[in-house]
């Protein structure tokens, strides 16, 4: 086996990236296009949404599409590229030549990694700023009264250190019917359970209406229950808290307005906070996960671009790579819905399809090279 000349490994590092990026384009257009369509049926109901307020919002939306599409770009545009060197010969002169498919290969996955690298750590901020305002956009237009808190149906789960009834003691705080207006947070029927450190119930607060103020909570015609006393009754009370309402909005936000590099530290504001970080720590790791999965989509574009040598028929050659990609996306589902439901760690629901993609790709090309 001979060395790869370095002009060779280029060429083919050259047509692999164009052409994915010529797919990319497609693909996102095509995506963006049904997208604003669906935008435009939304806004039939909403005379504030006009004509520029959906265009500008499908503009802001685009490196996330971006983002989404990638992979299967990879993906199409790989088999597109190997299929042209096919059939102009070209990897089948370099066969002849002495040079083995995993060294020809190693220019394209170097490619589609950087790729993925670059997607992940930096198209991942512009976006998530831009999505970000997209929601913003599509909270005030088209979906008129909601906002961060509608994502959870106007509830507030609350878990925070109590240490003003025991040491060590904690505090959680239920509110139904959260609003959010003005930079001003409400909530009515608001429940608070204050617990010791070995969780034993200290006393519970049950007030008609609550205001988050600067360091407190103002409640309204409250019930102290405490265990072994009478009830009690308050018209009204503070109850401190480190909660702050800009911490409320970002709680709610979707993962997908976070970066990969504001996720870690938002995740462990969620964790003492109280909230659950499943959401996030899953976005976290597929955006980690990316460049795995852009380097995996290569190998397959590349096991199913041989066959047409072998055995003939391109129609075959792309229905069996765009099957393949349909089955790793509902792979990729499937495991986010068990991931985002507890059912199994959020690591393997992120990294798992990407690594069962690579064995199955690595195991058809070396049937296909070796075989």
């Amino acid at each position: 086996m001979i060395a790869i000349p370095l002009t060779l490994s280029v060429y083919f590092g050259t047509a692999f990236i164009l052409a994915v990026l010529a797919m990319l384009a497609a693909l996102t257009g095509l995506v963006s296009l049904f997208d604003f369509l669906e935008l435009l049926r939304e806004s039939a109901t909403a005379p504030a949404a006009g004509f520029g307020i959906i265009v500008k919002m499908e503009i802001l939306r685009l490196p996330w599409t971006t983002l989404q599409i990638l992979p299967f770009a990879v993906l199409l545009g790989g088999i597109f590229a190997f299929w042209r060197l096919s059939r102009s010969s070209e990897l089948v002169v370099a066969r002849a030549a002495g040079i083995s498919a995993w060294q020809f290969l190693a220019a394209p996955i170097l490619v589609a990694t950087a790729l993925g690298l670059f997607a992940t750590g930096a198209v991942s901020p512009l976006s998530a700023l831009m999505y970000g305002r997209a929601e913003a956009l599509y909270n005030a237009y088209l979906k008129p009264g909601g906002g961060p808190l509608s994502l959870n149906g106007g509830q507030l789960w609350v878990r925070q250190a109590d240490p003003g009834m025991a040491p060590g003691g904690v505090a959680v705080l239920h509110a139904d019917d959260v609003y959010l207006h003005n930079s001003i947070l409400t909530a009515e029927t608001v429940t608070v359970l204050r617990l010791s450190a070995d969780t034993t119930l200290l006393a519970r607060l049950d007030a008609a209406h609550a205001t988050l103020v600067k360091g407190d909570w103002h409640l309204s015609d409250v019930d102290i229950l405490t265990p072994g006393a009478a009830p009690q009754r308050a018209d009204a009370m503070n109850f401190p808290t480190d909660l702050t309402v800009r911490r409320v909005q970002e709680s709610f936000a979707s993962p997908d307005s976070l970066s990969f590099w504001a996720l870690p530290g938002f995740i462990a504001i969620l964790k003492r906070s109280g909230f659950s970080p499943i959401q996030h720590e899953l976005a976290f790791q597929t955006l980690a996960a990316l460049p795995l999965l852009c380097a995996t989509m290569s190998l397959v574009a590349a096991g199913f671009s041989m066959r047409p040598s072998r055995r003939g028929g391109a129609t075959r050659m792309l229905a069996g790579g765009v099957a393949c990609g349909f089955a790793l996306f509902m792979v990729s589902e499937v495991a986010s819905q068990f991931g985002s439901s507890g059912a199994i760690p959020v690591i393997l629901a992120a990294w798992a399809p990407a690594v069962a993609g690579l064995l199955l790709a690595l195991a058809l090309l070396l049937h296909l090279e070796d075989g």
